[in-house]
């Protein structure tokens, strides 16, 4: 499988927010026997490692019987028992709270982010339960591997220490590019072409090149038929163009609703400025001239899809998305998966000329050994997770052994990253013979951008085996039009614990004003002249100013 298969699977769900999912906290607090001692009374070192796993396996996969879990065994002397759930993330979420609360949990989680994993508000319950152990001093011991990543990565060294300074458990390190900048516009280039367009620069030219594919037949079928823009309610094209006039850091890949901000050093949200009205009057205006489509905020990837992979003429201009095969298949006869091209961030009429971008790695624990393993359990396990911070590790553990999953470059291979030099060759297995000897997303602890740009990639990018340097190449638009000024690192801020339920609920009720009253705004029903002073004011029923003070707490308490 490809290295954009992770990120196949992220669009199609959102990830547990960082201030959120309290209700599991809530759920850790029932555990019984929480502080008991570990239910493996030898605590030698040497041995057998007989170690219990919680683990979210794939639709076909067999974590026992799996070639790399055999790897593991055989190279670090363990023998793992497997409590699985699926990789459905309305499904594991469930099934890990209620293993949670029973008491009968595992000696270890190994966990998929994209599915459901601890976040930063339960790894400080269960630390102070008892149920997670430090791992301060195995890292140092056991684990070189982690350490250095620890020690040359401050993002990463953030995330993983709790307020306390020690180490409860493991976050994934996943840094791929093109889902760090997740607000993209595809647009069809055939269509420019056709019509003697530009690709657009500015709002003005967008507006231009979306009025002549509604009137100026691209598609060829003498009808006006064409769709010249649209989306639907996951990858919303608002952050696309609110980025012209005030940055936008929405990012419904990773679950991140709210428009929360940094102003000078100071929390803040940005959907109740002006540049952030003026942005919904600029899509208003696409909306009232029928250059939007109806269903673009509200029906859902599937029926986008629809309309990018109709029978018949192409109808689809251009689109919101992650990727471009979200609304259109690959392979398509007649050719149309290879007609749309990435928009760069356009420039606003004061300048404005941003791009959201999101930290690759989710904040909490996808590794996390409990008070039921043994000390040689403990020692195992790290030097298994400590193996996947290695490029063997991850090489092996993403695409199975060597020759079978993944091959040395051959000469002439081109990295996906130019400024790389080749690593490895993707020999992409079918599923059902990755699913024999892969981990996959189950191993992914250190894919940094220098190992995922070392991955050896065809260079035909509009050819589905290219696809990942497409993406690679569109991103490039984007890298650096972030306002770094403006990004509340959620990555590096530990929220408050005892305030998790209310800041949840009060994020939850921000987020979700904003998006109905965007919506609003820009279809109509409420008037951005006579109606934004009231919706303005409407923030502070919400629970804003308490909300913002408590992130900034939170923000300030990460610095020190």
């Amino acid at each position: 499988m490809p290295l954009i298969t992770d990120s196949h699977a992220r669009r199609r769900r959102r990830l547990v927010r960082t201030l959120t999912a309290a209700a599991s906290g809530l759920a850790l607090l029932a555990i019984t026997a929480c502080t008991s001692s570990p239910t493996n009374a030898d605590d030698k070192i040497g041995g057998t490692a007989k170690i219990t796993v919680f683990a979210q396996q794939g639709t076909g996969q067999d974590l026992a019987t799996n070639a790399f879990t055999k790897q593991l065994e055989k190279k670090f002397n363990i023998k793992f028992s497997w409590q699985t759930t699926t990789q459905d993330s309305s499904v594991a979420p469930e099934k890990r709270q209620i293993l949670m609360a029973s008491g009968d949990y595992p000696d270890l989680f190994l966990l998929i982010p994209w599915v459901d994993q601890f976040n930063q508000v339960d790894v400080e319950k269960l630390a102070q339960q008892g149920v997670a152990l430090p791992l301060n001093d195995l890292i140092k011991q056991y684990a070189p591997n982690i350490q250095k990543v620890i020690d040359t990565n401050p993002d990463y060294k953030a995330m993983v220490t709790s307020p306390d300074g020690k180490i409860y458990g493991l976050p994934q390190l996943a840094q791929t590019l093109h889902i760090q900048y997740p607000s993209k516009l595809w647009i069809n280039t055939d269509w420019l072409k056709k019509l003697g367009l530009q690709m657009p620069k500015t709002t003005a030219d967008m507006t231009k090149v979306l009025t002549a594919f509604k009137n100026g037949d691209p598609n060829g079928d003498g009808k006006a038929d064409e769709i010249p823009l649209s989306g639907d309610s996951h990858d919303t094209l608002i952050p696309f163009f609110m980025n012209a006039f005030i940055y936008d850091p929405q990012n419904p890949d990773k679950g991140i609703q709210s428009t929360t901000v940094l102003n000078k050093g100071k929390v803040d949200i940005q959907a109740n400025k002006d540049g952030w009205r003026e942005g919904l009057k600029y899509i208003k205006s696409l909306w009232d001239a029928g250059l939007i489509d109806k269903g673009a905020f509200t029906q859902n990837p599937a029926a986008l899809a629809q309309e990018g992979n109709n029978s018949g003429p192409v109808l689809l201009g251009a689109a919101s998305a992650l990727h471009p095969y979200i609304f259109v298949s690959p392979g398509a006869k007649d050719g149309r998966d290879k007609q749309y091209d990435a928009v760069p961030p356009l420039t606003g009429p004061d300048g404005a000329n941003f791009a959201t971008y999101a930290f690759g790695s989710t904040p909490g624990a996808t590794f996390l050994l409990t008070n039921k393993a043994s000390k040689n359990d403990q020692v195992a396990a790290i030097k298994m997770v400590d193996y996947l911070f290695t490029n063997e590790g991850q090489l092996d553990g993403n695409f199975g052994p060597e020759g079978q999953g993944w091959g040395k470059p051959a000469a002439g291979d081109q990295a996906l990253d130019p400024s790389e030099k080749p690593l490895f060759k993707n020999l992409q297995l079918s599923q059902d013979a990755a699913n024999a000897v892969q981990w996959g997303a189950l191993s992914t602890y250190n894919q940094n951008a220098a190992f995922r740009g070392a991955q050896v990639e065809p260079t035909d990018i509009y050819d589905p085996s290219g696809y990942e340097r497409r993406l690679f190449q569109a991103t490039q638009l984007y890298k650096g039009h972030e306002d770094t000024s403006s990004i509340y690192p959620t990555w590096k801020v530990w929220p408050d614990a005892a305030k998790a339920t209310q800041v949840a609920t009060e994020q939850t009720n921000i987020d979700n004003y904003v998006t109905q009253n965007a919506l609003a705004f820009i279809t109509g029903s409420k008037n951005l002249d006579t109606d934004w002073n009231s919706y303005v004011a409407g923030f502070n029923g919400l629970g804003l100013k308490d909300y913002l003070s408590t992130l900034q707490t939170a923000y300030d308490k990460s610095k020190k």
